[in-house]
């Protein structure tokens, strides 16, 4: 038997100033979102929505009642000025996504820059986001992390978009669809080669999942052929490969063409993991 929700908190009775709010909504788990989330749901003026039957649903939950307005990649256009009209006025604006923070593949920017440049407040209200919480999970390197959206959804294209990503030192993570995930994966691994991945499928949610393996065999897991729900994918760095004569006397030549023997050896040797001495000796041989 579901346990059923715990009575909507008590909400903060604080003013809430004039701005534009960027609000993280639960990707799946509705327990997920935040106290503050809710405060300002509460209190907005206008709730910028990218379905507002989703969040509609999401605000029911809670007790809340709201202002909707539609905001999507289509709607925006439209939506703007209505935002831009309520902060004029000195209104709240509540900006959130189906699922999620804002702004990550989710249209939102130009009207984070358009209140930015009109001398609104923004404020973010951070909580949940797919993507922190699949770094959480995966067990692969989080120091430094390229998040790249959601592959193209041709073949040849989406190998073009993966080789630009392919020398990357950091983990990259991507969004993809059930119904592309098994050809994403193939062409990443025929691209990045192999190394170690991981499919995380609804996070958060009932039917939760996180596979880890090397990308070869996840390309080949029939679990993948065409899974249901949301998917973020996880790939760790490629192996770093040691720089060769050639690669320092190219890197070389640049530099020199730019800055003395001493400082070119320095730039050089930093990019490269050379030593300076050495990169200071074959300069100065280049330089003659």
């Amino acid at each position: 038997m579901a346990r059923p929700l715990l009575p909507p908190p008590q909400l903060n009775d604080a003013p809430l100033a004039p701005g534009l709010y960027v609000v993280a909504t639960p990707i799946g788990n509705l327990r997920d979102i935040t106290l503050r989330a809710l405060d300002v749901l509460a209190a907005a003026d206008l709730v910028l929505a990218e379905d507002t039957r989703v969040s509609g649903k999401l605000l029911s939950a809670f007790g809340l009642k709201a202002r909707l307005e539609r905001h999507d990649e289509h709607a925006a256009e439209r939506a703007r000025p209505k935002a831009m009209a309520v902060l004029a006025e000195g209104g709240r604006v509540a900006l959130i996504s189906d699922a999620g923070t804002p702004l990550i593949s989710d249209p939102g920017y130009r009207l984070v820059r358009e209140a930015a440049a009109a001398g609104h407040a923004v404020y973010p209200i951070p909580g949940a986001s797919a993507v922190l919480a699949g770094l959480s999970v995966a067990g692969l390197p989080t120091d430094r992390f390229l998040f790249a959206g959601f592959p193209p959804p041709k073949s040849a294209a989406r190998r073009a978009f993966l080789e630009e990503l392919a020398g990357m030192r950091a983990t990259l993570v991507f969004f993809e669809g059930g119904s592309r995930l098994a050809a994403s994966l193939a062409d990443m691994a025929a691209v990045l080669g192999e190394r170690d991945t991981v499919v995380c499928r609804e996070l958060t949610k009932l039917h939760e999942t996180v596979v880890r393996a090397p990308l070869s065999v996840l390309a080949a897991d029939p679990q993948f052929a065409a899974p249901k729900g949301e998917i973020v994918v996880l790939v760790a760095p490629g192996r770093e490969t040691a720089a060769t004569a050639a690669d320092a006397d190219a890197a070389l030549r640049d530099a020199l063409g730019r800055l003395r023997p001493a400082e070119a050896a320095a730039e050089v040797a930093k990019a490269l993991g050379l030593p300076r001495r050495d990169l200071y000796r074959r300069a100065m041989e280049l330089k003659r």
